[in-house]
């Protein structure tokens, strides 16, 4: 007679945090962060409540769990890893257009763009979340920028008294303005025009 296996544990639990993470993407960008609950992810997950309390303090934390996850099957779908870097080809213009027009494409996500704003928003509110947003997620990709430009210096293509972080925010910072104010659209035109100003002002003085 074959034995019968006991449930694995492990799974049901992957199972159920997946559900949850789905459930919670899908409420915020259905019905706004306010108007999710904890009650309301629990039902669409198809879990107890105190299922998620177990693994999370409040649905803020369930939400910024989920967005991390969103965010590390994106960048596996495109053939990353969690230590991608902005590509070098030698054509620092040519890389960060193309790493700004991806950031352009992900803003305009629906997917992301709701709970990314949802985020920003409870952040701003609550230090503590705020700051695990951004040495979990902003971080990590600001350093990718800091490296790239580091290795312009190096060859040549940025001026080496410029500071990298400085030059980073230069590129990024109009870009998550106009994103977070919704003044004007976010085009892969204007991310190629913010490399082109942003070089002019970084390269090395003849």
């Amino acid at each position: 007679m074959s034995e019968t296996k006991a449930p694995d544990a492990s799974r049901r639990s992957e199972r159920s945090r997946r559900a949850i993470f789905d459930a919670a993407l899908a409420l915020v960008s259905e019905t706004g962060y306010a108007k999710t609950t904890i009650e309301g992810i629990a039902a669409r997950a198809g879990v107890g409540k105190q299922t998620i309390y177990r693994w999370w303090p409040s649905k803020a934390a369930v939400l910024l769990d989920a967005f991390l996850d969103l965010a590390a099957q994106a960048n596996e779908a495109l053939g990353g890893d969690a230590d991608s870097e902005i590509p070098d080809t030698g054509d620092l213009a040519a890389d960060l257009r193309y790493v700004l027009r991806a950031t352009v494409d992900e803003m305009n996500n629906p997917t992301f763009d709701a709970p990314t704003r949802a985020l920003a928003a409870e952040g701003i509110v609550d230090p503590e979340l705020g700051a695990r947003f951004t040495e979990a997620l902003l971080e990590p990709q600001l350093r990718y920028y800091v490296r790239r430009i580091e290795a312009a210096q190096a060859a040549g293509d940025v001026d080496p008294d410029v500071d990298p972080r400085i030059a980073l925010e230069l590129l990024v910072g109009p870009l998550h303005h106009r994103w977070i104010h919704r003044t004007l659209p976010l085009t892969h035109a204007y991310a190629d025009a913010l490399v082109d100003l942003a070089l002019r002002g970084l390269t090395p003085r003849t």
